[in-house]
């Protein structure tokens, strides 16, 4: 799609409609006018009562509408989205706008037959406004960061069959090719090597071997750089603790964290951000076969730490215990991980934000200001030193799952705790925002959750 901001009275396109923002209406209308001028008039409620949130809603509204009436092209007054109690510069603002436009005009179309007369999406969207360099910036800021995050999407929507860790692998070379990223793929005798025992054991059972991917990129020549680690399990049957025929649908997005961390990274080098950023990505498929790990068995990780298998389908803290082991390697100023980890954390906070954890208060109240800014909402849960009893081992030193039913979410998270000690961490349960719901008007699938945020934190922390 084109976004453009033009100046008033050189718009030359003709067949193309005017959207307007009505205040005090609840229904939205599509008509031509006498000069034969084509109108969607969107209503909305006061618009003293537009908080940022709903703001975001009524981006995608404008785009979603735009669709339902097979409207191509359309213009809009870049100050019909000014909202002075919200206090947003206009940088920032058409940088949201280019953001939520693209996003709902995004359609996971690749596996589907074109149609005769072309898929129904917005082709031109036209800002109008005077003349200001700073807004026309922030539609570009805006478009490289929305390019990334659907691309992010289509990766987690790919089925399983087609996106394994190989083939992972070749996504996250491909997503940062020419863009001043340095790229290295561990193998399984590289992996061996190092004693990546959480990575191997789960691999076992399928015949796609795993694949460890690092990406890092050095925005400037000094300082510490943040591990960014991503959950890469390119399927997830549950391994031998088979999952029931419902849960596994959806499973191909088992790798979403590791989708949003080769995106987010490839955000932040197009954008040149002077900052050094490291994403770690270990990938593999979950699968029950003759060779799975079993449960029972106990698994010697990268870190030196034993852990005992209790339930084959906890297998992404499995791996991700190797990955932050690894990540020590970088002295990291912070390490974030990204993982849909738990379906205790959609009990826990619903689908409207992903569950955040950490032992840093002021990375907790960073992480909701900077949610709040970008739409990719969180929202803390405890991470309290006396869960930790509740995953000591009988025979390994950690339990992969815990000793109750309880505080899922909370135990996948200490469990990830007990190997990111040595350094600022969170840890982010994306579960809950793996895929769209019903209002945010977005295709269905993946979200691309939590790319603009990460974006936001390497430039803010």
């Amino acid at each position: 799609m084109k976004i453009s901001y033009i100046q008033p009275n050189t718009l030359k396109e003709e067949q193309i409609a005017w959207i307007s923002l009505k205040e005090n209406q609840k229904d939205s209308r599509f008509f031509t006018d006498e000069s034969k001028e084509q109108m969607l008039i969107i209503g909305l409620e006061k618009r003293k009562g537009i908080t940022r949130r709903k703001l975001y809603i009524l981006m995608r509204k404008v785009v979603a509408l735009t669709k339902q009436h097979g409207i191509k092209s359309v213009a809009i007054n870049f100050s019909e989205f000014s909202f002075p109690h919200l206090k947003i510069k206009p940088q920032e603002l058409s940088e949201l706008l280019a953001i939520n436009f693209e996003m709902a005009n995004f359609e996971f179309v690749h596996y589907k037959t074109p149609p005769e007369d072309g898929w129904n999406m917005v082709e031109k969207i036209y800002l109008i406004g005077p003349k200001n360099a700073s807004i026309q910036k922030g539609l570009e800021r805006g478009q490289i960061i929305a390019h990334e995050v659907n691309t992010s999407r289509i990766l987690a929507n790919t089925p399983g069959g087609d996106m394994t860790p190989e083939l992972l692998a070749l996504a996250a070379v491909g997503a940062v090719k020419k863009l001043g990223v340095k790229v290295k793929i561990l193998q399984t005798e590289d992996m061996k090597k190092l004693g990546m025992g959480g990575v191997l054991g789960v691999a076992k059972g399928s015949q796609e071997k795993p694949k460890f991917i690092i990406l890092e990129y050095f925005g400037k020549k000094t300082g510490k750089p943040v591990v960014l680690v991503g959950k890469g399990v390119t399927f997830d049957t549950g391994g031998l603790n088979l999952k029931p025929g419902d849960s596994m649908l959806e499973m191909n997005m088992d790798m979403s964290g590791g989708a949003a961390v080769i995106h987010a990274i490839a955000a932040i080098a197009t954008l040149k951000i002077k900052k050094n950023v490291i994403g770690l990505i270990p990938a593999v498929e979950n699968m029950p076969s003759g060779t799975s790990f079993r449960p029972g068995d106990i698994l010697k990780s990268m870190s030196g730490k034993t852990i005992e298998v209790l339930n084959t389908d906890a297998e992404g803290r499995i791996i991700l215990a190797d990955a932050l082991t690894y990540a020590k390697k970088y002295n990291p100023r912070m390490v974030v991980d990204v993982a849909t980890l738990t379906g205790a954390a959609l009990v826990a906070v619903g689908q409207k934000a992903s569950a955040l954890f950490s032992k840093d208060e002021n990375l907790i109240k960073l992480f909701r200001n900077l949610g709040e800014e970008t739409g990719e909402y969180v929202w803390p849960l405890p991470l309290w030193d006396e869960f930790e009893d509740d995953i000591k081992g009988t025979f390994g030193d950690i339990i992969n799952t815990g000793k109750t039913r309880y505080a899922g979410a909370t135990l996948g998270a200490i469990f990830l705790y007990q190997f990111a000690k040595d350094y600022p961490w969170v840890h982010l349960d994306i579960a809950p925002r793996m895929t769209s719901t019903e209002g945010e008007y977005l295709a269905k699938g993946s979200v691309g959750a939590p790319i603009r945020l990460l974006v936001k934190l390497i430039e803010q922390y």
